[in-house]
């Protein structure tokens, strides 16, 4: 009786620890796509910024060199 009763405790200890785990790869995740994210916006926005300078930089005619 004694080695059921403890086949079902670590049963129970090893899928306690695996949901444990799995919480932590879920917020680790979360956390890359929020950071994916907010750098696909800062890449966005500079982006933006060099196609309005390009513009004003083709519509004054000058050149970098």
């Amino acid at each position: 009786m004694f080695w059921p009763m403890t086949a079902i405790v670590l049963g129970f200890l090893g899928i306690a620890v695996l949901g444990v785990l799995a919480i932590r790869v879920f917020v680790e995740a979360q956390r890359l796509g929020s950071q994916v994210a907010r750098a696909t916006q800062q890449i966005g926005q500079a982006a933006d910024g060099l196609e309005r300078a390009a513009t004003g930089l083709a519509r004054s005619g000058e050149s970098l060199r």
